[in-house]
């Protein structure tokens, strides 16, 4: 069994844009908060958002403005599988959970995954779809 090599880190900056109180650099996010973030923002980007590379992304946005039903759960599901798998090569995917909140039109995701290449026990996020106006 082959093994895999480890990594030397995974970096990314804070959307908040808030400055370090020492450096006045910006903040950054490092490792496991880094790839969360990689990956809700691939979730919640739209197909053809990304310039020059009109394939990232999925199309729950649309979804989200129809009621929140248990039709909608596998189709929302097989998105997100889908863009995990082929656009965050970090991370190798457990499962996908989506679960319709009826009473706020939403829904509930959990992404259980774990990140190859550093010794971190499995992740998982937890966030909700919601249309926004």
């Amino acid at each position: 069994m082959p093994l895999k090599p480890l990594s030397r880190g995974f970096k990314d900056i804070s959307l908040s844009f808030k400055r370090h109180p020492i450096t006045n650099d910006l903040v950054l996010l490092n490792n496991t908060d880094a790839i969360k973030r990689a990956v809700q923002n691939l979730v919640r980007t739209r197909v053809g958002e990304v310039f020059f590379n009109d394939t990232i992304g999925t199309r729950i946005t649309g979804s989200l403005f129809e009621l929140a039903t248990d039709d909608l759960v596998e189709p929302i599901q097989t998105e997100i599988e889908t863009v995990i798998t082929n656009y965050e090569p970090r991370v190798d995917l457990i499962e996908v959970i989506v679960n319709p909140d009826y009473d706020n039109h939403a829904f509930d995701v959990v992404i259980k995954y774990n990140i190859i290449g550093i010794d971190a026990s499995p992740q998982q996020l937890a966030f909700a779809l919601q249309p926004t106006r």
